[in-house]
């Protein structure tokens, strides 16, 4: 018998011996071919710094300058003491039945301790306190540390909150009250179950853990995501062009683009038909055409940004004309799609090509001077070592990229799976955004470096003529187009106040519209889920923060608002057009073909 954290009896199963025996030789069999693959593909990639993330230095240089202000860390450390003073004396009359009120709470909205056991259980409420007091101890003492210059102070920072997170109780077997009772309710096959999960992962990732965040098998492109009817029409060596089928008698005479980012897959934007933003773009009467990127391999090692740019949406436009007949398009651009977006507008303004008649840009930053959390990742040694990868095999693994992105949200794509799989024992639960997550894409070398180099490094895109593509220096302030921009308030990739730097810089008219929650949610927000608010302001001041103080919050979705705007540009109607009309042929029914090469094929 044991007992639960309520003090009751509970009873506990010893596990089967047979499941224990056969689990164990399954694991001295895997891991021993995993860890012969791992140590294969080492020597094969040839040996890695101690410290490639260059870490090392950066928080040597904190501690030198925390050192010359021993008074502060004394003083940080004496309130430290009083907090877990306070909770030992809290957690002591609690004991004795007095009721008393917590010293420190995680923020709103941090569920690794929803589980009732952290609060009811005076010992794990003090697990959970003393972590959380510990946990703001350490940032506030790195985030106290006097001296650093900016890039070295948000490296410090992320690094040390990386650390925190994973030094969570929430992330450890003896410290979680959910495992704790799963494993005695089962006898501990829940952690058996989770070895397995986690021999699985290293055999997905060939010796690296690949955390599987959803049930994979239940979905499939083309049959139950992605699945807006349309053709595709065109294809070259960077993209297939997909047109749409229509949904309405008449459309608006002037086609829409969309241009998604190659880090991820189109069909963010097509998940669903009940959270499909083409799908929705159909039914409001646009003929849609989207670029579906290449997922690259070696062979297009040498494609550079001046590629993408020609065969994305310069090889669309003319074949958007052979499909319609129309010369002149409305474009979006998503993410890294509405950076291409911006300088191919500057490079069409330069050489007076006006086929594109607005732009609006979803989560789209021009101005790299305050990037967010991915600037940790750009330094010169980081890139360096990134580069000597991409030389050797042509391209950015799928694998890196992503795991860069979930290490900005460690909490809900890194430790709670590690926790559901590994210590619950619980298989992932299906979700067709964590599939698209983890359908991971490469980049081609070339281009990548110019990108992270040029871009986010140098921040020369928005310098008047300083990047040159295809023969023609990029200004984009020569970009005269109506602009609508779409941001979200919680960005960790593209931040909301770096994006509005863009206001700023086109020269036609433009709108900015801020969505609440983040980067996907905040964008992929169909009216009729009633979520999310967004704030509007007509007025557009140098500094964003005098933005928001005017804006005005409305309830729900900003697609209306995009709609509005978009459809009071040109009202003219045509009827509607079908795939295969024009003189382009369908090649094969959408979403294609490129979008199903995974990054693993």
């Amino acid at each position: 018998m044991a007992q639960d954290q309520n003090g009751d009896k509970t009873s506990f199963r010893l596990p089967d011996p047979a499941v224990v025996s056969r689990t164990m030789a399954d694991v001295a069999e895997r891991g021993q071919r995993i860890v012969a693959d791992f140590l294969k593909r080492q020597a094969e990639s040839g040996a890695k710094g101690p410290d490639p993330l260059n870490i090392g230095s950066a928080f040597m240089e904190m501690t030198t300058r925390l050192m010359t202000n021993p008074a502060r860390l004394m003083q940080a450390q004496i309130g430290f003491w009083q907090d877990y003073l306070t909770l030992w004396q809290n957690t002591a009359r609690r004991m004795m039945g007095e009721p008393v009120g917590p010293v420190i709470e995680e923020p709103k909205g941090d569920r690794r301790f929803k589980d009732d056991a952290w609060r009811e259980n005076e010992v794990f409420d003090f697990i959970r306190q003393s972590y959380l007091l510990s946990a703001r101890f350490f940032t506030n003492v790195v985030q106290g540390a006097e001296g650093l210059d900016q890039k070295t102070a948000q490296k410090v920072d992320f690094y040390t909150r990386q650390f925190v997170d994973a030094m969570s109780p929430s992330n450890f077997l003896m410290t979680n009250p959910e495992v704790l009772r799963r494993t005695a309710e089962t006898g501990g096959e829940n952690l058996l179950k989770g070895l397995s999960n986690l021999l699985a992962d290293l055999e997905r990732g060939r010796g690296q853990l690949r955390i599987r965040m959803t049930d994979d098998s239940k979905f499939k492109v083309g049959e139950n995501i992605a699945v807006t009817p349309g053709k595709v029409v065109y294809r070259n060596d960077l993209m297939e062009l997909i047109q749409y089928a229509p949904a309405t008698e008449t459309v608006l005479k002037r086609p829409l683009l969309i241009l998604p980012p190659w880090i991820n897959k189109f069909y963010i934007l097509d998940l669903r038909p009940k959270n499909s933003f083409i799908r929705w773009a159909v039914e409001q009467g646009h003929t849609v055409f989207v670029c579906s990127w290449v997922n690259p391999d070696e062979k297009l090692a040498e494609k550079g940004f001046d590629d993408y740019m020609r065969e994305g949406p310069y090889a669309a436009l003319d074949a958007i004309e052979k499909a319609t007949g129309e010369k002149t398009i409305n474009a979006i651009g998503y993410c890294l799609g509405g950076t291409l977006l911006a300088c191919t507008l500057a490079h069409m303004a330069a050489r007076k090509d006006n086929r594109i008649r607005s732009a609006t840009y979803f989560v789209t930053m021009t101005d790299f001077e305050e990037a967010g959390e991915l600037g940790v990742f750009i330094d010169e040694e980081q890139l360096q070592g990134l580069e000597e990868k991409m030389s050797k095999r042509g391209f950015l693994e799928g694998r890196e990229m992503a795991t860069t992105f979930n290490m900005l949200r460690a909490n809900d794509l890194i430790w709670s799976f590690v926790v559901n799989n590994y210590l619950l024992g619980q298989e992932p639960f299906p979700f067709d955004l964590l599939y698209w997550n983890d359908d991971s894409t490469r980049m081609p070398a070339r281009m990548h470096s110019f990108y992270l180099r040029r871009m986010y490094q140098a921040n020369d895109l928005v310098k008047p003529g300083a990047i040159e593509l295809d023969g023609v220096a990029l200004d984009l302030r020569k970009i005269k187009v109506p602009t609508y921009m779409i941001s979200t308030r919680e960005d960790h990739i593209a931040p909301w106040k770096s994006t509005y730097r863009g206001t700023q810089v086109y020269g036609g008219k433009v709108r900015f519209v801020l969505a609440a929650s983040g980067h996907i949610a905040g964008v992929v927000n169909p009216p009729e889920s009633g979520k999310y608010s967004h704030w509007v302001n007509e007025d557009l001041p140098p500094d964003p923060e005098d933005w928001f103080k005017g804006a005005t919050e409305l309830a729900g979705s900003w697609w209306p608002d995009w709609q509005r705007w978009v459809g009071g540009l040109d009202k003219a109607t045509v009827p509607a057009r079908t795939p295969g009309d024009g003189a382009l042929a369908p090649i094969c029914d959408a979403p294609g073909e490129y979008v199903k090469v995974q990054a693993k094929d």
